[in-house]
């Protein structure tokens, strides 16, 4: 009995094996969606949130292609679609293992060109991803034509070292670039994630990066890394215990009993390690702070937060009693933080509120001094995709001219990078918006409100009186005070300014 599932599959091991894969990808797969649904965060445009989709996807088509290729499952007649050529040559190939570090790879090139050539990538993600796979792809094309595999799904003796060079390459490709934008000073976790991404997939070929072992310690061994830096040894452990399992299953598949075994194991570490490989970091460092790896998420509300940026979302008390002079010019009346929160809820119920929220991110930048360039490139970052790149979440309507400006720039952290594109926008606001604004109840309330901290009264100890009937009888389509969304975008109080 044990021979005939050696051979054909259907061991309890081996079901227990592909139980545990299951879990392992659920898990993998609710940590990537995780921000998307429990904290409602927008999806993103472009390479940012494609990336880490891919990954997800690699790490299935590796799973899978270990329990098609390994006779996990007892299968009555031989298919076509049981090929041991398309599964474990493409599907764990340049789909499976050769995406997830191609993918790992660009992310890399992506942190070099944006923190230090300090521009976007030259190339974009959908032609360069495709560039780096190419000689995976090549090489599978090769052993496809040559047909070097036995019945077992095993390659012959003298073809295990050009594959485990072809790993090398990318593994090396990987750490050359990670070691390019090591002296970064990240205010995330890309580099942390950068070198567990290498060590994974080194000790996953049997190759030990010693290099890469001290970087880790250097990085990871500090009291508020401790746990990350055990999770890093076993890892280690994983991966030596992976690869004596690799080596048993691909030599000895004449033993009935190793063969089980040897496959289990395989396909346990091949779970654990696509959890350990998994990084959302370098795409999306803002979201990588929402996790299920933390035991307290750390949220943001915008990324000038996050970066620490002085006063951000905090209400200065000037602010909170000056008084708004409309004769005043639209940009400097926007300055005051509390004036520009009660414009920016009036503009979102126009469906224009991505002209204030551009201002309002670009003033944060502003913040920032300029020979702290990390901090401004991150920032600049974030309010191009956010709102310069086509089809962004709340992309602006400016001309072409300044957004390939932008785009094409080759100082992500110069102090006026967005300046055209404020002038612009500073005049489709006063155009479209400002006008609308002074006859508003938006402005009405400001006003009241206004008056309210001038005489020294708290507005929010106040909430629950009707002290402006006039106000509290309209029931137009712009009255804040029956729309719940308009509240939340008008939490003056609790809001604070960086």
């Amino acid at each position: 009995m044990a021979a005939t599932c050696a051979a054909q599959g259907g061991c309890p091991t081996d079901f227990i094996a592909i139980a545990f894969s299951i879990l392992s990808f659920i898990l993998l797969l609710l940590w990537s969606i995780f921000p998307f649904i429990v904290h409602k965060v927008p999806r993103t445009q472009g390479s940012g949130f494609w990336l880490p989709v891919i990954q997800v996807v690699a790490s299935f088509n590796l799973l899978l292609s270990i329990v098609m290729s390994n006779n996990f499952l007892r299968f009555e007649k031989r298919q076509w679609w049981r090929s041991c050529y398309f599964w474990a040559v493409w599907v764990e190939g340049p789909l499976g293992f050769g995406l997830m570090l191609s993918c790992r790879i660009t992310q890399a090139c992506q942190l070099y060109f944006i923190f230090v050539k300090r521009r976007l990538p030259l190339i974009r993600t959908y032609f360069f991803l495709p560039l780096i796979l190419l000689p995976w792809v090549v090489a599978s094309s090769v052993i496809n034509m040559r047909k070097p595999l036995n019945h077992h799904c095993h390659l012959n003796a003298h073809w295990a070292i050009p594959v485990a060079c072809l790993h090398s390459l990318y593994v090396a490709t990987l750490l050359a670039v990670t070691g390019a934008v090591r002296h970064v000073e990240f205010r995330f976790d890309e580099l942390r994630d950068l070198w567990r991404g290498i060590f994974v997939s080194a000790m996953s070929i049997g190759i030990p990066p010693i290099k890469q072992c001290l970087e880790t310690i250097k990085v990871l061994n500090s009291p508020l890394n401790i746990t990350a830096y055990g999770l890093n040894i076993l890892t280690y452990f994983l991966s030596v215990v992976w690869n004596i399992a690799y080596i048993l299953n691909e030599i000895h598949d004449d033993v009935s009993w190793l063969q089980v075994a040897s496959r289990f194991l395989l396909l346990l570490l091949a779970s654990i390690l696509i959890l350990a490989f998994f990084s959302i970091s370098s795409s999306q460092p803002l979201l990588s702070q929402i996790s299920l790896r933390r035991r307290e998420s750390r949220e943001f509300r915008s990324m000038g937060q996050a970066l620490g940026i002085p006063d951000s979302g905090i209400l200065a008390h000037s602010e909170l009693t000056s008084r708004i002079d409309p004769n005043e010019p639209l940009d400097k009346l926007l300055l005051n933080k509390r004036f520009r929160q009660s414009f920016m809820a009036f503009a979102d119920s126009c469906l224009a509120g991505e002209t204030v929220h551009f201002f309002d991110e670009v003033h944060e930048l502003s913040k920032i001094p300029e020979d702290d360039t990390v901090r401004r490139i991150y920032m600049a970052r974030h309010i191009i995709e956010k709102y310069i790149v086509a089809g962004a979440a709340m992309e602006v309507n400016i001309s072409h001219r300044s957004r390939q400006e932008i785009l094409t720039t080759s100082n992500l952290a110069r102090a006026d990078l967005f300046s055209n594109a404020l002038n612009e926008i500073m005049q489709l606001m006063k155009t479209n918006l400002a006008k609308d604004y002074w006859s508003s109840m938006f402005f009405l309330k400001f006003q009241e409100e206004s008056n309210t901290r001038a005489n020294g009264h708290d507005p929010e100890q106040m909430a629950g009186w009707n002290f402006s009937p006039r106000l509290s009888s309209v029931r137009g389509a712009d009255d804040p005070f029956h729309q719940d969304h308009l509240h939340k975008s008008m939490d003056y109080g609790n809001d604070t300014d960086s």
